[in-house]
């Protein structure tokens, strides 16, 4: 077994491009990969309009990466001019437990099942590389390797190259593993022979469509970002709209909840992948402990978590809308303790929750304490518009 961790191969057993695609899925397997196709590196035009028309609805909001890399996303030759082939490679993180089975508990925070583990950039690079030294060392090809950081179209480049579909949802639906692959790219200057492109299993299924709690969906296979519950608790960094705090629930990191109804799901096993288990903490973390992390705790709580990458003060507004939407006023001094904290998005979702939980006259003694010496606008705004101030 030589260093890099995979078998050796002759140059018989290696030689023409089925034999070179036979051999480079064969090693993503042994590597603990449970999904791997190639797809061609040629442009596909309809994935590229694709992007355009989200980029031009606006459907992107304020992603501004997106639009700055629009270009080098249209086309796979546009990253890299020398690629003749992609290697897709997928890994199941298939939840052991119902992801909306928290629902009905409004005290406890919901965390997206693929955030309850490692952060999977770590794990899915990692594996990509010995991937990749197994394609230079065996085939004497340049490689470049990608996960969902870089400007890579990952899910139709996934459905190019068999491992599933775009469904409904616009996410990759896998008839083996469901609505739960994390995905990753290995571009090569080889020309390795092509799958062909899984075909759309969907049928007339809406669930994905209907579950949705913001309404994300303007038609099927169309996604408005700006009103996803991913977007706005992982990638939106300022203030959440008003209109979509109450339907975000106890979501708190993402939302599953589009993903959990897929009837593909049914053939999908739960994660084997010692990375991806879940953190007993986050399983079902309690409001009140999560709004009292500082930086520092928070820093500690989530090493290794792709959730740190958010920061705390993101993530603590979420955990407040969470808090003024559980309907128990007992956990009001969670939120209460925040009225004065040093960021204003903390500070506004803590005026927003203490509006939700509290009686008028309490709110209003708050407002008569706190809004004076208040200086950020969109906290005042928050102190005037609750309908407990007498706004709208």
């Amino acid at each position: 077994m030589p260093s890099g961790g995979y078998s050796a191969l002759t140059a018989s057993e290696t030689a023409g491009p089925d034999r070179a695609r036979d051999a480079i899925l064969a090693q993503a397997r042994a590597l603990g990969f449970q999904a791997a196709g190639v797809a061609s590196a040629d442009e596909a035009p309809r994935d590229a309009e694709s992007l355009r028309a989200f980029l031009r609805l606006g459907y992107a909001g304020d992603m501004a990466w997106l639009r700055r890399t629009a270009e080098r996303r249209s086309s796979p030759r546009a990253l890299w001019p020398e690629a003749r082939s992609i290697v897709v490679v997928g890994i199941s993180y298939g939840p052991a437990h119902d992801p909306l089975r928290l629902l009905d508990a409004p005290a406890r925070g919901i965390v997206s099942a693929y955030a309850q583990g490692r952060d999977y950039h770590d794990v899915v690079k990692g594996r990509l590389r010995r991937l990749a030294r197994f394609v230079v060392d065996t085939f004497g090809a340049e490689v470049k390797l990608f996960i969902d950081t870089a400007p890579v179209m990952e899910k139709p480049l996934a459905a190019r190259a068999g491992i599933g579909w775009q469904g409904k949802h616009t996410n990759l639906v896998s008839r083996r593993h469901g609505s739960w692959l994390f995905l990753g790219e290995l571009f090569t200057t080889l020309d390795i022979a092509p799958d062909e492109g899984e075909a759309d299993h969907c049928g007339s299924c809406r669930q994905c469509l209907d579950v949705c709690p913001t309404d994300a969906f303007p038609a099927p296979y169309r996604l408005d970002a700006r009103r996803c519950i991913s977007y706005l608790t992982i990638e939106h960094k300022g203030h959440i709209a008003p209109e979509y705090r109450a339907a975000m629930g106890n979501r708190i990191y993402g939302c599953d909840d589009c993903l959990a109804v897929c009837p593909w799901n049914k053939f999908a096993g739960r994660t084997e992948e010692y990375a991806f288990l879940p953190r007993a903490e986050l399983t079902a973390p309690r409001l009140v402990d999560l709004a009292a992390l500082d930086d520092a705790s928070f820093r500690t709580v989530f090493s290794g978590s792709p959730i740190k990458r958010i920061g705390r003060d993101r993530f603590v507004r979420n955990v407040l809308i969470a808090i003024g939407n559980c309907g128990e006023a007992g956990v009001w001094p969670a939120a209460g303790r925040l009225l004065g904290d040093a960021s204003p998005l903390v500070r506004a979702m803590a005026v927003w929750a203490s509006g939700r939980l509290l009686a008028p006259a309490r709110f209003a003694a708050l407002r008569a304490r706190h809004e004076p010496a208040e200086r950020d606008p969109a906290v005042r705004a928050e102190w005037q518009g609750h309908p407990q101030a007498g706004g709208h």
